[in-house]
């Protein structure tokens, strides 16, 4: 992941590049609005174009049959509304008295409770005093309270004319009119002239950014515009189902409810919301009870809820979605910006941002903050949880990784990525003393949850020897856990020749650390691994003992121990002739030895606990 910080990046001159790009897009949304609906359009007719062009298609006889074929279907499917809205609206006095009169019943039932208590509430209160009516005067029989009294006048407009009705519904019809050909003019000129726009926006990019340039358009072009087509038809095909679903269970015009759903389902959660209010009010309309408008917005709710949660994460995938709440925020932003065009056109313009800010440093922060899945790796993720003291977190998910992988394979791509960023924030002075002191609990926690020797004591009964030395070495403690289980040597010595693998290390806080690990790696495949600090005080289970060794893992040395990693790989080998001495190199981001130096004192360098697992038990590691 870049390094990139929004704060350090904040400077008086972005601020108002910021406040004029909004500006520009507040005030030039006339201009804007069609240009973007026409881009979006372009982008959703693109995958079409392309099939058309791989049969054998000229690009301008595909492109105008493309549109002429879409254009085709919004005008057929236009009629078709248009003809079920006016059926609509003359049934409507038919429905009016149903309406009114379970709106009536629904007030009733809701007022109820609340006239009931404001009646006793009323019946305890103190009465307020009456205010005096207003002073009558009698004059020559006629009865008047005040001698400015206004008198009533009624305004009547003038009656309508024929040609007076054409001319307002030909303004009102002009707008749209205009702004759909506009619109189309446009969606033709950028789909004709896409390779010449595609050259152009790379000349502008420079020859420097060229190759990220072509990265960003081919995402655009083609990752988003296969979302855009992907949404299209899970829409359709939403908004058939709902209407066959109407249709069976007989509600009038079921084609225009099915349709009304599909086109707003294109306006984030707000448009499928009143899609299902539009068709349980029209079906509790038409029918005496309550049961089918009840029933048909359950089969609504369920069906949102299916495709929301099962059709659409399998069809779009998350290699370019947006969080919930970006898709939120973006309809709000965009709403206000350009009101019912911009709540339309919202997802789509803020995910062609996200694609960009992948390939645009400048535009990074919207990915970070808006995207579906941060920029964030699993070792970061874990560092930042256990900073963030979320433990029982960190183990809830180490064990859904488990399930598919091994052991090994999450200390390789997870744990000690995790612990590599902590040892380089602490060389660098960033890591507290007491971030530092919880680390290492929640290595232990995590490393005794996941691999457990039986009956080790819990946490919460950890005695104060055990909790100091977790202080100083978690390694060690780990360790100190299965020797008090397993005995002194870490098992039995009546085991046959050649059957144990020693895990070794100098002693350091890092070798015993790598060398606990390791050795509950290669247990959790039943391999019998132990663990032995080289130079400590220990005894030493006698010479005849050397046979029951095969391999010998020793961690790696950093450039300021190689020279006493040497003496030590020197007396193993001579010690244990017999076993195969075998390294393993992990990228901590130390300053490690040379392994042109490191390989002359060993049989073979490794790079990963898992390459030790494949080294030890090759014939089990791939089924681990």
């Amino acid at each position: 992941m870049r390094e990139s910080s929004l704060f350090n990046n904040l400077t008086a001159s972005s601020v108002v590049t910021v406040a004029c790009i909004l500006g520009l897009l507040y005030f030039g949304r006339d201009v804007l609005e069609p240009l973007a609906l026409a881009t979006v359009l372009s982008l959703v007719l693109a995958p079409l174009i392309r099939s058309m062009r791989r049969v054998g298609l000229p690009r301008l006889p595909a492109t105008l049959v493309s549109v002429l074929l879409a254009g085709t279907c919004v005008i057929g499917i236009g009629t078709i509304l248009a003809f079920q809205l006016v059926a609509v609206t003359r049934d409507l006095p038919e429905y009016r008295a149903a309406i009114r009169s379970k709106i009536e019943r629904v007030r009733e039932l809701t007022e109820r409770p609340f006239a009931r208590l404001e009646a006793e509430l009323s019946a305890v209160a103190p009465q307020s005093p009456v205010a005096p009516p207003p002073p009558v005067t009698v004059r020559r029989g006629t009865l008047t309270t005040s001698a400015n009294q206004p008198l009533p006048v009624e305004i009547r407009a003038p009656r309508a004319t024929t040609r007076d009705t054409l001319a307002r519904l030909f303004s009102l019809a002009w707008g749209p009119i205009g702004e759909a050909g506009l619109v189309l003019v446009l969606l033709v000129f950028i789909l004709l002239e896409h390779e010449s726009l595609r050259d152009r926006v790379i000349r502008l990019a420079g020859q420097a950014e060229i190759s990220r340039t072509v990265r960003a358009l081919s995402d655009a072009t083609r990752g988003v515009s296969r979302f855009f087509l992907s949404q299209f038809v899970v829409n359709l095909t939403f908004g058939a189902l709902i209407g066959g679903l109407l249709w069976a269970f007989g509600v009038p015009h079921a084609a225009l409810w099915g349709a009304l759903s599909g086109l707003l389902r294109f306006v984030p959660y707000l448009g499928i919301m009143v899609a299902g209010v539009l068709i349980a009010v029209f079906v509790a309309a038409i029918d005496p009870g309550w049961t089918m408008a009840l029933s048909c917005l359950a089969i609504f709710v369920a069906l949102e809820l299916f495709v929301a949660n099962v059709v659409e994460p399998k069809v779009y995938g998350h290699s370019s979605g947006l969080s919930p709440l970006a898709v939120i925020v973006s309809a709000l932003f965009w709403g206000a910006m350009w009101g019912p065009v911009g709540l339309l056109l919202s997802t789509p313009l803020t995910l062609c941002l996200v694609v960009a800010g992948r390939h645009v440093r400048a535009l990074e922060p919207v990915t970070i903050l808006l995207g579906d899945v941060p920029d964030v790796n699993v070792a970061q993720r874990f560092y930042q949880r256990v900073l963030a003291g979320e433990t029982y977190n960190i183990i809830l998910d180490a064990r859904s990784y488990l399930d598919r992988h091994s052991f090994a394979r999450y200390c390789d791509q997870i744990l000690l990525p995790g612990i590599a960023l902590a040892a380089a924030e602490q060389r660098a002075g960033q890591l507290e003393t007491a971030q530092a002191a919880h680390l290492r609990t929640t290595i232990a926690d995590v490393a005794a949850t996941l691999t457990p020797v039986s009956k080790e004591v819990p946490r919460n009964r950890r005695r104060k020897g055990r909790v100091s030395l977790l202080d100083a070495n978690v390694g060690a403690h780990l360790r100190k856990m299965r020797e008090e289980r397993l005995g002194r040597w870490q098992g039995s010595l009546d085991v046959p020749s050649h059957s144990i693998v020693l895990c070794a290390g100098l002693g350091t806080e890092r070798d015993d650390l790598l060398t606990e690990l390791l050795v509950r790696a290669l247990r959790e495949l039943d391999v019998d691994a132990r663990s032995v600090v080289i130079g400590a005080d220990q005894d030493n289970p006698g010479p005849d003992k050397a046979d029951l060794i095969s391999t010998v893992f020793l961690i790696y040395p950093v450039e300021s121990m190689l020279e006493q990693w040497q003496r030590v790989a020197d007396e193993l080998r001579a010690g244990l002739p017999n076993a195969l001495l075998v390294t393993i190199r992990l990228p901590f981001g130390e300053t490690a030895a040379n392994q042109t130096v490191v390989q002359e004192h060993v049989d073979m360098v490794l790079r990963s606990f898992e390459e030790s697992l494949a080294f030890v038990v090759p014939e089990r590691v791939g089924q681990a």
